[in-house]
């Protein structure tokens, strides 16, 4: 009999385990989508840091090289 009892905290074991890595496995799934979304809205926040670095040097380009002598008397 001692080793039916063995065998019964075995299989516990084991279904505890592989109830765990389906526990483990959802959450790797729920995390690696999380950084996959993460990706997208950091790609789009550098490429509209692009942009607006782009529209700031051409405002800068527009502006007069000596801003200080054209306001001098």
């Amino acid at each position: 009999m001692p080793d039916q009892t063995l065998i019964d905290q075995i299989a516990e074991r084991v279904e505890r385990l592989l109830v765990r890595h389906e526990e483990l496995q959802r959450t790797n799934a729920l995390l690696s989508q999380q950084v996959q979304e993460i990706s997208l809205e950091r790609d789009l926040l550098k490429s509209r840091l692009g942009a607006a670095r782009q529209r700031i040097d051409a405002l800068i380009d527009r502006l007069p090289q000596n801003a200080e002598t054209k306001d001098a008397p």
